[in-house]
């Protein structure tokens, strides 16, 4: 039975209560990498989703939420699909932001292994969003103005792990889709080299975007790590 999960309720926390609705901007790159790098980043109780022999579908997500977000941030996800007991989702490996209040509620609400870094915006012709923390680049992805833009809804589930619970929880995007080339450059000393990302096969850029992430419901009490 999957049961609604709530954290410790704590009338100082800094960050809003879940549902979180966010809007803004964001670029999304998609990869098939080896099934073996993402597989050491999880659980032993998951297992990797393979559209093909040896190779796992990952995503570098990278956005910007601004006015009308419930808090106004920056943020970069590195996702993996996987499979739980017969169900298809996403595992967060490495999740980014600058804002302290996003880090507590990512950690504390939704069990994201969240941490702060730096994010840097360029327009151009080519344009670039680059993630730091100090002096370590942690990736950056160059890319070029969009094209074939349509309205698209999307929902997809996502697991996460708190304390000994198992947890999964919703995602609902609503956005201007559309299609950019785009360049992934991940450093040999970034935390995220630990997958092999090379470049991606598609790059999308989402637009006008609302993005509402649901509360956690625990899935299993006692989830074997």
């Amino acid at each position: 039975m999957v049961c609604p999960y709530s954290p410790q309720e704590n009338n100082a926390v800094p960050y809003p209560s879940a549902p979180w609705t966010l809007r803004g901007h964001a670029l999304q790159t998609l990869h098939l990498v080896d099934s073996a790098s993402v597989r050491s980043l999880l659980p032993s109780g998951l297992e990797v989703l393979e559209p093909w022999p040896g190779k796992a579908v990952a995503s570098v997500y990278l956005s910007a939420y601004q006015a009308g977000s419930v808090l106004e941030y920056n943020e970069l996800i590195v996702a993996t699909l996987i499979r739980q007991a017969g169900n298809i989702g996403g595992w967060v490996t490495h999740i980014y932001v600058d804002h302290p209040d996003s880090v507590a509620g990512g950690r504390e609400i939704w069990g994201l292994p969240k941490e702060l870094a730096e994010f840097t915006w360029e327009a151009g012709q080519t344009q670039q969003v680059t993630v730091r923390q100090g002096d370590r680049l942690l990736c950056s992805l160059r890319y070029e103005p969009p094209f074939s833009l349509w309205r698209q809804p999307f929902s997809a589930t996502s697991f996460s792990l708190l304390d000994s619970a198992l947890l999964s929880f919703g995602a609902h995007l609503d956005t201007r889709l559309g299609v950019v080339k785009g360049h992934l450059e991940v450093p040999a000393n970034s935390p995220l080299a630990q997958i092999y990302f090379g470049q991606p096969w598609l790059t999308v850029s989402h637009a006008e975007m609302e993005l509402r992430v649901d509360a956690p419901q625990k899935r299993v009490a006692n989830f074997t790590k």
